[in-house]
């Protein structure tokens, strides 16, 4: 087993979603983990994973040089997990991404790992799109070894996604936007081990660009069933015509509102790996079906209680 006590890595976002499982992953291998964040806060929840003295805290704001070289000094590998929806788009995920790279080399950090998204394109209709391949972009400028990794959907127990349309189902009818189009969910854990691997191993992944997807597709009307399925909620599936969600994107400005425009131009394109670079068998991971593991955070939402659902799936699995 490789000796990894004296390696740091600083995680910026790493209190977020996809942050927590990155530094489970991170701290089992043995590496020291920094967590870079505009509000510490909000990483607390990551302390219990660690033993003293292999964890710690840096205020930064990646869209602030200063902070971030504060952040990165010292790491043997740096990972950039931060991005955001809204009028700082641009700034976090162009100007902060060649900040956190830049910061990465002048350390000499021997890994960087820029996580971008599925639907990353200079020519993309949506700001998201268009932003995140331009991050792409000055990352690699500022670090020509750095690991791209574009994900489609991530799910998992503190996700918006599942957890959302799972609370809308308690509704009679439940809309459905954007209900052809495709998507290939895949599983937190799984995407965290993947960027925790590209970190560690960066003569193995190093340079390269990655999409990982779950391994099913699904268009939204399917995962809307999936969920159903799983939390035993039965409300009638109302697809809705593209002229319904153009308008309702208009009023994305409001507080509140279920859809942005942005979010809705990128609703225009399939959320799915390309089939033409390498996704999670890369890494050894087999990607997680959502049936498998969905129910130990989506069952709080059947009918008869979380344990109420937990005794469907034991009956339906005997």
């Amino acid at each position: 087993m490789i000796e990894r006590t004296e390696e740091l890595v600083t995680v910026f976002g790493g209190g977020g979603f996809i942050g927590r499982y990155v530094c489970e992953f991170l701290l089992k291998s043995g590496v020291r983990v920094r967590i870079a964040q505009r509000d510490t806060r909000q990483a607390y929840i990551i302390q219990p994973l660690a033993q003293i003295g292999r964890f710690g805290f840096a205020q930064a704001n990646i869209t602030d040089p200063a902070s971030v070289r504060r952040a990165v000094a010292g790491a043997s590998a740096v990972i950039n997990l931060c991005g955001v929806f809204g009028k700082r788009m641009r700034s976090v995920h162009v100007e902060g991404a060649h900040n956190v790279a830049e910061a990465a080399r002048e350390a000499e950090a021997s890994a960087l790992v820029h996580v971008s998204a599925i639907g990353a394109d200079v020519h993309s209709q949506s700001l998201y799109g268009e932003s995140k391949a331009e991050g792409e972009i000055a990352a690699r400028k500022a670090f020509s070894g750095a690991t791209i990794i574009r994900p489609s959907l991530v799910f998992g127990p503190e996700d918006s996604l599942t957890n959302r349309f799972a609370g809308l189902a308690n509704l009679p009818f439940l809309p459905v936007i954007a209900a052809k189009r495709n998507f290939q969910p895949v599983y937190v854990r799984d995407v965290g081990k993947a960027i925790s691997m590209a970190a560690l191993d960066p003569r193995r992944f190093g340079g390269e660009t990655y999409e990982i997807g779950g391994p099913q597709m699904m268009s939204m009307v399917e995962l809307h069933k999936a969920i159903l399925a799983i939390t035993g909620q039965s409300p009638e599936i109302v697809p809705t015509p593209d002229l319904f969600g153009t308008l309702l994107s208009y009023l994305g400005w409001l507080p509140g509102a279920p859809l942005t425009r942005d979010q809705w131009l990128m609703l225009q394109r399939d959320n799915v790996p390309s089939g033409e670079l390498p996704g999670l068998e890369a890494f050894g991971v087999r990607p997680t079906p959502l049936a498998s593991v969905a129910h130990e955070w989506l069952d709080r939402f059947h009918k008869g209680g979380k344990f109420a659902g937990r005794r469907i799936h034991l009956t339906a699995a005997s």
